[in-house]
């Protein structure tokens, strides 16, 4: 019987997933504890399938390293461990089997207040919280921190990682981040959390919004080292200038007294996951920004989850456009996908209306077959929807400036949907227990519902009684009304780049299926769904613009003995566990690399990878763990590398800066950090290869 491993530092079950307190406080303004802002009648997805027995169960492979749990872990305060590597579980030397990509012995769930990486590979941390990379900023002093320096240094808790090339300089490739929090508790001594002062609020702001950083690479390795005062390094903050394009630039819902034009934002807030684009920029999704406004009363509010009081920042106290009283239009102004040009340090990023306004998870990029992207995204809410928009206009090649200048209004023309799902087997044959319908399988079919199209002489909506500035604006009543399908918190939404295929992370939902919420169907069909899934998608034709496509289940999680989980058709006797999928990547054989956020299986959150084809579809192994508190996010598969960000280590209820529950990167005595960690092959050959 496979051991599970208590939480760390909150009794088990009292959040969603595994998550702390703090987490639920500093990240999402404690969302999953308020009224779930959705109470249209909409049918609900539920927890995609519990205990499904694989449709595939002819097939056979062989069987992959078994996971061993790891004794249960100490929740106090220990020395922060070398980077370290996990042994196998079992095999000895023997070289690990599996699909191409993934032949590496899987790390056993364990509570190590580190970073555990497999047998035969390394890890180094490439950059920290507050290390300098603007020319004149200082050396990090936790103690002596001021917004001025913090502007100049790495942000805090990144979540979004991309690696984009140096044209021109060898051995070195551009690392783009963004900050999606603050956790103020774990950076200022003696914090008062109902006090807070100008100065640490003023960090805060500069902590957060991107970071752009020129790395050099060793080639003998996989090691990154910051290139600090490179002329491209950059420092994006929550006071930093930004631009609304597309529809709703201008309109009167975004207009204040700071900007009556309608056009320009200081700022952006809570970026979580994002994309990167053909043509070489970044997409960055502002999601948990309601909880930075306080004081508000209105219904288009609350459907947003803004709350009617003081914020957990207070930063109202010190900027009006933070009290929705005062400046009503302000909170309209976040919850886009904001486009960052990190070879043009001059230029001013763009939040583009035309994809929406939600609580963006992800913005990712797929071409149609005569050049037109195609960015899909995730509403990261409890009984929300997912979305694509379809851009009218085709992506230019070169990298011209007037190549470039018109590639950056790719987004701002073309249709937006979204998704509505339906089972091919009667309601009555899903009773939320996960028992298969007669048929053996979860699956369906399911069309994108546009809303609105937005071109070049103005903007269309296509539900009916909004107008197209409401549903740009107000997209998720948008999706209310159009009866789009209701699910487990969106996350990461990736095309698959080898088979075209699309790939939705759902990461749980507790409330699925209590008196008074919604029951399951078949898209989703587990009750109490605190481990997640993951949804495969197959667009019409396999093509990216087609308004319907197929949908099945591909991955329930959980722990494999449960027969509530399913792992495409794989032995379950042969995979790792895992719970709570959230941001997820692809490699470059097709295999499916999953992060974790919450999971609530009592081991730490980890980075997993999964084969989508083949005879080992279903093969899911865990690559490396994070340490005490943290989330796996942001991550980036190169054939030779693996980059994680490491967000909120520490974050465990009842730490502070003078009582840490986590020492890591730097050990006793030190600040906890948030980092970014490479990891790759000690003999330099590929990743799981």
């Amino acid at each position: 019987m496979r051991k599970l491993l208590p939480l760390i530092g909150t009794p088990s079950g009292s959040h969603p997933g595994g998550r702390s307190a703090m987490t639920c406080r500093f990240r999402c303004g404690d969302a999953c504890f308020h009224e779930v802002p959705n109470t249209s009648s909409n049918e609900y997805v539920g927890d995609v399938i519990a205990g499904a027995l694989s449709r595939r169960s002819m097939m056979r492979a062989a069987a992959v390293v078994t996971v061993a749990a790891a004794g249960a872990g100490a929740a106090g305060v220990a020395a922060a461990p070398e980077a370290q590597a996990a042994p196998a579980a079992k095999g000895g030397s023997r070289k690990p089997q599996g699909a191409r990509g993934l032949r590496f012995a899987p790390v056993a769930p364990n509570t190590a207040d580190a970073v555990t990486v497999p047998e035969g590979y390394r890890q180094d941390v490439v950059i920290r919280w507050g290390e300098p990379i603007l020319r004149g900023a200082p050396a990090f002093d936790p103690e002596k921190q001021s917004a001025g320096a913090q502007a100049g240094q790495f942000g805090y808790n990144c979540d979004f990682l991309s690696l984009l090339p140096l044209r021109g300089e060898r051995g070195r490739q551009l690392l783009v981040a963004n900050h999606e929090y603050t956790d103020e508790v774990l950076m200022f001594r003696d914090y008062d959390p109902e006090n807070p002062t100008r100065e640490q609020v003023e960090i805060a702001w500069a902590a957060h919004g991107f970071s752009v950083v020129a790395v050099d690479e060793d080639r003998r390795s996989g090691r990154l080292t910051p290139v600090a005062r490179h002329q491209l390094n950059r420092r994006l903050t929550a006071t930093s200038e930004f631009r609304l394009t597309g529809p709703v630039a201008g309109s009167d819902l975004v207009k204040t007294s700071a900007d009556p034009s309608g056009t320009k934002v200081l700022g952006t807030l809570n970026n979580c996951s994002g994309g990167t684009t053909p043509w070489g920029t970044t997409l960055h999704g502002e999601e948990n920004f309601n909880q930075y406004f306080a004081n508000s009363s209105r219904a288009t509010d609350k459907r947003y989850g803004i709350g009617t009081g003081a914020t957990e920042r207070k930063w109202e106290r010190f900027d009006k456009r933070f009290d929705v009283a005062q400046e009503p239009n302000e909170v309209h102004r976040f919850g886009y996908v904001v486009e960052l040009d990190p070879y043009d340090p001059d230029s001013v990023p763009r939040k583009h209306t035309a994809l929406g306004r939600f609580k963006h998870e992800a913005a990712t990029v797929r071409l149609t077959h005569d050049g037109r992207p195609v960015v899909y995204s995730g509403d990261d809410e409890r009984f929300d929807y997912f979305y694509k928009f379809v851009s009218s206009k085709r992506m230019r090649h070169g990298n011209s400036r007037s190549a470039r200048e018109h590639n950056l209004s790719l987004l701002d023309e073309g249709t937006l949907y979204v998704a509505k799902l339906t089972g091919d087997s009667p309601a009555i044959e899903i009773d939320g227990t996960g028992k298969l319908p007669k048929d053996g399988e979860f699956d369906g079919s399911g069309q994108w519902i546009p809303l609105a199209t937005a071109t070049a002489d103005g903007a269309v909506s296509h539900v009916e009684g909004m107008t197209a500035e409401e549903v740009f604006v107000f997209t998720r009543l948008a999706g209310d009304k159009v009866g789009a399908t209701k699910m487990d918190r969106p996350e990461d939404i990736e095309p698959n780049p080898v088979t075209g295929k699309v790939y939705v992370a759902l990461t749980n939902n507790s409330n699925r299926g209590k008196a008074g919420y919604a029951a399951a169907d078949e898209a989703n069909p587990r009750n109490l769904n605190k481990h997640g899934h993951v949804l495969e998608l197959t667009e019409r034709w396999n093509r990216p613009e087609s308004t319907t496509f197929a949908w099945s289940l591909f991955l329930v999680a959980g722990d494999p003995e449960d027969p509530a989980t399913y792992f495409a058709g794989f032995p379950k006797e042969s995979v790792s566990p895992i719970s709570c999928p959230d941001n997820v990547a692809f490699d470059a054989h097709g295999n499916l690399w999953i992060s974790t956020d919450g999971a609530a299986l009592g081991s730490h959150d980890g980075l997993f990878g999964v084969a989508t084809r083949g005879d080992r579809r279903g093969e899911l192994k865990q690559f490396l763990t994070v340490p005490n508190g943290a989330e796996t996010c942001g991550p980036i598969i190169q054939d030779r590398r693996v980059l994680v960000a490491v967000q909120h280590p520490g974050e465990v209820d009842g730490a502070t800066v003078d009582q840490p529950a986590s020492t890591w990167p730097d050990g006793p005595g030190t600040y906890v950090r948030p980092a970014v960690v490479a990891v790759w092959r000690e003999d330099g050959r590929d990743i799981g290869v």
